[in-house]
């Protein structure tokens, strides 16, 4: 399998249980589309005033958001406190996290719904223990720039001063990420044992295969 690693500036979350209505807001939920949903990512606490899916680029931004700030504001690995993606089972947090850049999210713990909402649209989640998420915390929040790298095949996180942690993650997750497959892209993985049952069943029972427009 070959490998994929993910670099970039890192966002600390410091906070625990971000919640999905806090991530994506209950107005933005009408449209099924999974892109455009970046602008509004953490909106309430981004904006100074309310919106939606008509609103420019005029809103009044919070200054204080860590979203808001460099070098954050163009970060794609997020380094949370624990719980993150708990709440509403809303598939538009992980759409709204990708749009707006997101590759990774580092944290001592998910929301199980959220986690598997994320690795279906790619979205790398890495649990470690909440020691290693203080330690990355509190280097971030000690330097001007912190970027992290993440070598998924080994399973590991680099950090500039070159410490390194390690993680698990299941193997299927991790071939999803790799290679980029959602549910169909991994199940055509198996296209040649599905084509070979197929076979067999239609000389099995071949009235399962026949076209009936009566």
């Amino acid at each position: 399998m070959k490998n994929k690693i993910i670099t970039g500036q890192a966002i600390p979350f410091t906070q625990s249980n971000i919640d999905t209505d806090a991530i994506i807001p209950k107005q933005y939920l009408k449209s099924i589309k999974k892109s455009g949903f970046g602008p509004f990512l953490f909106d309430s606490l981004r904006y100074l005033d309310p919106g939606d899916l008509s609103t420019t680029s005029s809103r009044n931004v919070n200054p204080d958001f860590i979203l808001n700030i460099e070098p954050f504001k163009t970060g794609n690995i997020i380094v949370a406190n624990d719980n993150f993606g708990c709440g509403s089972s809303r598939e538009h947090a992980v759409w709204a996290l990708k749009d707006f850049g997101i590759e990774a999210i580092i944290s001592s713990s998910f929301a199980d719904i959220f986690h598997r909402n994320s690795f279906k649209n790619s979205l790398l989640l890495i649990c470690i223990t909440k020691d290693d998420i203080e330690v990355l915390l509190d280097d971030i929040s000690g330097s001007a720039k912190y970027e992290l790298t993440i070598d998924i095949q080994n399973q590991t996180i680099k950090t500039p001063n070159n410490t390194v942690f390690s993680f698990d993650i299941n193997p299927s997750d991790k071939e999803r990420i790799i290679l980029g497959y959602d549910d169909i892209g991994l199940t055509l993985q198996h296209s040649d044992k599905i084509k070979e049952y197929e076979s067999k069943m239609k000389i099995k029972k071949p009235w399962m295969f026949e076209d009936n427009h009566e």
